[in-house]
Formats: structure tokens, C-alpha cells, sequence
């Protein structure tokens, strides 16, 4: 797996989502992912999202995976 193909199926289950995935070995992932839909969920539910979207792939083509989930409102305020 690519960071881009990361990317793309985290897109697709979230079409609003702002997504940046990144790796060195294209097994261990850090996702940086920014949505409207994260709006008044705590953070397990909004990894779960995510989760839910990469499906089978955590685990196997994806060994690890680090998420960073955030609120527009929220990456406003980090940049």
C-alpha cells in the first residue's frame, strides 16, 4: 500500500474528509484526517471511522496505522 491509496479509501467513505497519509515504509501510516463529520464524536469513534473505511487492510497491508482525526474548527486552531 501507498500513502496515496491510504488516502484514496479514506476518501471514499468520507468524501468531505481533508486527508493526508504518509509513510516511510509503506506498511506503518500516519493519517492526518479533517472533517465536518468528526463534529461532536470523541476521538475512538472518530478512529473507528476510519478504521471502518481501510476495513481488512489494518492488520495486514497496513501494519500500523497512526491517526491524527480533527474537526475543521479544531485544525483552525493548530495551524
Amino acid at each position: 500500500m501507498t500513502p496515496e491509496q491510504v488516502a484514496a479509501l479514506i476518501r471514499t467513505a468520507m468524501p468531505d474528509a481533508e486527508v493526508d497519509v504518509r509513510s516511510d515504509d509503506n506498511t506503518h501510516f500516519a493519517a492526518l484526517v479533517i472533517s465536518a463529520a468528526f463534529q461532536g464524536m470523541r476521538s475512538l469513534a472518530r478512529h473507528q471511522l476510519i478504521y471502518r473505511a481501510l476495513g481488512e487492510l489494518v492488520g495486514r497491508e497496513i501494519h500500523a496505522l497512526s491517526i491524527d482525526a480533527q474537526t475543521p474548527a479544531e485544525a483552525a486552531t493548530r495551524r
